[in-house]
């Protein structure tokens, strides 16, 4: 249960989350539902707001969940973890995804610590390969993981996601150890190629091909003692945001209405997912799956013009854009 949910986040004592009343978020930040009337500037602020937000790993496009993931929580009082695990779970069931299932094994990490970067030095350090795995185009990079574990942030978080044939599910680049096929690690008779990924293309094409980025696993590690206040509510939105998509943590979202700007001023944020919020997780998770972007920039585009159409000329009304 991937590591015995490391250790038991290392032995880490318990630590709950502050519950606070928010006041009203400020309407200072460009809202979604401001700009659905307006066709030009729909579509120019939502490429502005996927560009701002979306962190795939290098040379990769957006990754997604496929078919469901499972959520973890440790180190918080069994009722703040519940809480944090069912609000994660009913964003991923919202986006069509099974989600935190009995019995199934956490793909998405939640830890609470009071020291975030000398907790996490250690986590990683426990087991690197969980962060680095060594395959191409997983994961931002060693230079990301060094920022993971030493700025300082009230939530930080890693994903980890892997290029696969969406016809067969295998991978698409080499894994450390991996065997393709049917051949077994270490069989005799086993080839060079069978450690090789192998795809076969079906409709060559220089627009689309038939890989596709799926996530993983994600580490998402909160430190209590800087939440300045958010409220749990609050921070559940925030988790389930990150967990659901590769989000950029240096992002400057301070012009857009979104949850992301949570630890700017807890006070004024947002007091859960807002339209853009949702719209950007539905956009992400409704382009076609059966059509993957060679071209990042075109899959950005891809999933702004998914946001877009479906408000454009109010095909949605703002209600439809609340959180679930």
């Amino acid at each position: 249960m991937l590591y015995a949910l490391m250790a038991a986040a290392l032995l880490a004592s318990p630590q709950s989350a502050p519950i606070t009343q928010t006041p009203p978020a400020s309407q200072d930040p460009v809202r979604l539902e401001d700009v659905v009337v307006d066709a030009r500037r729909l579509e120019d602020t939502t490429e502005a707001y996927v560009d701002e937000v979306a962190a795939p790993a290098r040379r990769r496009g957006l990754a997604r969940w496929k078919d469901g993931m499972c959520v973890g929580v440790v180190n918080l009082e069994s009722g703040t973890a519940q809480f944090l695990a069912d609000r994660v779970s009913d964003v991923a069931r919202s986006l069509g995804l099974r989600a935190h299932e009995p019995e199934c094994h956490p793909s998405v990490l939640i830890v609470a610590t009071s020291d975030g970067p000398g907790f996490t030095e250690a986590f990683v350090a426990m087991r690197p390969r969980l962060f680095r795995v060594g395959g191409a185009g997983m994961d931002r990079g060693s230079a990301e993981l060094r920022d993971f574990i030493n700025e300082e942030r009230p939530v930080r978080w890693w994903h980890v996601s892997l290029p696969v044939d969406s016809e067969t599910g295998d991978p698409v680049v080499r894994l450390p150890g991996y065997v393709g096929g049917s051949a077994a690690p270490n069989a005799l008779g086993s080839s060079a190629q069978e450690y090789a990924p192998n795809t076969r293309i079906h409709a060559p094409s220089r627009l689309n091909d038939q890989t596709e980025d799926i996530l993983t696993r994600v580490f998402i590690i909160v430190d209590v003692d800087q939440l300045n206040g958010a409220s749990l509510e609050q921070l559940g939105d925030y988790v389930a945001m990150i967990a659901m998509a590769q989000v950029d943590p240096d992002a400057d979202t301070g012009r857009f209405d979104t949850i992301l700007n949570l630890f700017d001023d807890p006070a004024t944020a947002p007091t859960g997912l807002t339209g853009w919020d949702r719209a950007y997780l539905e956009g992400l998770y409704s382009v076609d799956s059966e059509t993957h972007r060679i071209n990042q920039r075109a899959q950005v585009q891809a999933v702004a013009s998914a946001i877009a159409s479906a408000y454009r000329g109010g095909a949605a009304e703002p209600e439809d854009l609340e959180q679930p």
